[in-house]
């Protein structure tokens, strides 16, 4: 490959650091339909023969599907899928495939190949969300008036409904579902023509080749064009937030289905048992994806890492740019479908939810409202109020509506027989009816929404 310029092979040390072909095989898929388009266009554009590049073109096709057989023999020494490509091309159909190089470098070669590959991936993202987004609103419908506390500090706040906590999630995932949708519109620039780092003198079609795979248009500067990796960062700081959310989602779901709160049971297929204490159903799968985000967010890092200091345009350092990609995706990929099977198959205990969302003076806040509308106090008074109110009810260790009605007009006088109306946790989630409100008809008017807005 280095021609006269080198007269010695590289050291076996040097060889095996320079060597990418173990792990950016996995471009191969993208790297013949980027050459194919290339030898296709250097044919329209008179560069090479018809019969070249026909030769070419279906040379790659059999390289293609000895790969996917798994027939395919990789050499390290050939260092990367490119170089591993071109040599099988030539044994199959011989001088020709020499001319599959011409106006192309390797730098926009593995540039074209890694942007295809990110751009699958976030097309795969863009997939999957849809369906776990779907559970989340199934499991709102079943339970839009079901009762559950509302926490802050993971202490018992204020009433809300299942379906309502399930429909925070449904917000989440579909702002990932934007971002990855955005930036695989921002990506949709395609490199291959501009060489090494400064164009080609060939008089190429970089509009046929963009056009040919998929893109909106070719990039419009040769110098960013093969040095960005943006594209890959940005797949990258889109799959770390999805991956915060679903690593909230699935610490809930541990809490959830431990013994001290059995809000929720985990069927058989994401529990595992212990091999000494048969009592156990542990929430493995929910842990593992909570521990993903890891992975992800330090490939972001990482990457973000290797570009921070690189002068234009391409340099080795940005080898290093796929292996924390290929192993991020695969764990985003991994952790949306295992995190929708367990939505999917989860079942809220409607009785548990109910006992606890009633626990911890949960409709204090409605109390001080009511004081407020009906009593006309000031909530600053009304807040303090309610306050002497739980510390009473503490002390005799019962809950709000326990307390009698004298017991509340000696905290202030103004409180009526209707302030028990109140005092349910069913009466309080019913109340929060302003828009984005926890209301069982708010959840239904969203979960209607949800159904038109998902594909």
């Amino acid at each position: 490959m280095w021609g006269g310029r080198f007269q010695e092979g590289p050291d076996a040390i040097m060889e095996a650091i320079n060597a990418s072909i173990g792990f950016d095989r996995r471009m191969a898929r993208q790297d013949i339909e980027g050459s194919r388009a290339h030898a296709a266009m250097l044919a329209a554009t008179g560069i090479v023969s018809d019969k070249d590049a026909e030769a070419i073109r279906e040379g790659l096709l059999t390289v293609l599907s000895e790969i996917e057989a798994g027939t395919f023999q990789f050499s390290t020494a050939l260092e990367d899928i490119h170089m591993n490509v071109e040599a099988r091309l030539t044994e199959l159909i011989g001088a020709p495939a020499g001319r599959l190089h011409t106006a192309r470098s390797r730098n926009d070669q593995v540039a074209l190949d890694f942007r295809m590959w990110v751009r699958d991936q976030a097309d795969a993202a863009v997939d999957a969300l849809p369906r776990l987004i779907a559970a989340l609103v199934d499991q709102a419908e079943a339970g839009a008036d079901w009762v559950m506390p509302g926490f802050t500090h993971l202490q018992t706040a204020q009433p809300v409904t299942w379906g309502h906590h399930m429909l925070a999630y449904a917000e989440m995932f579909h702002r990932d579902l934007g971002r990855f949708r955005d930036a695989r519109a921002r990506m949709n620039e395609c490199p291959l023509g501009t060489a090494a780092l400064a164009g080609t003198s060939f008089p190429i079609d970089r509009e046929m080749t963009a056009k040919a795979l998929g893109f909106d248009r070719p990039a419009a500067n040769s110098l960013d064009a093969v040095s960005d990796r943006d594209f890959a960062l940005e797949f990258l700081s889109a799959a770390s937030i999805c991956a915060m959310h679903l690593s909230r989602l699935a610490e809930e779901l541990v809490i959830w289905s431990s013994a001290q709160f059995r809000f929720v049971r985990l069927s058989d297929r994401w529990s595992t048992g212990s091999s000494i204490m048969p009592q156990k159903r542990n929430p493995d799968a929910a842990e593992l994806l909570r521990a993903k985000l890891g992975r992800i967010l330090g490939a972001n890092v990482a990457l973000f890492t290797v570009m921070k200091g690189l002068p234009l345009t391409y340099s080795k350092d940005m080898q290093e740019d796929k292996e924390q990609v290929f192993d991020a995706a695969d764990s985003l990929m991994l952790a949306l479908a295992a995190m929708t099977g367990m939505v999917s198959d989860m079942a809220p205990q409607r009785e548990a939810l109910e006992a606890a969302a009633s626990s911890g003076f949960s409709t204090a806040t409605d109390l001080a409202d009511w004081l407020v509308s009906e009593a006309d106090l000031p909530f600053r008074e009304a807040h303090h109020v309610t306050g002497a109110l739980v510390a009473k009810a503490e002390a005799r260790g019962c809950d709000l509506p326990d307390l009698s009605l004298e017991e509340m007009q000696d905290a202030h006088p103004a409180i009526t027989e209707g302030v028990f109306d109140v005092l349910g946790v069913h009466n309080s989630v019913a109340s929060r009816t302003s828009y984005g409100g926890t209301a069982p008809d708010n959840v239904r008017s969203q979960v209607k929404r949800w159904r038109e807005v998902l594909p």
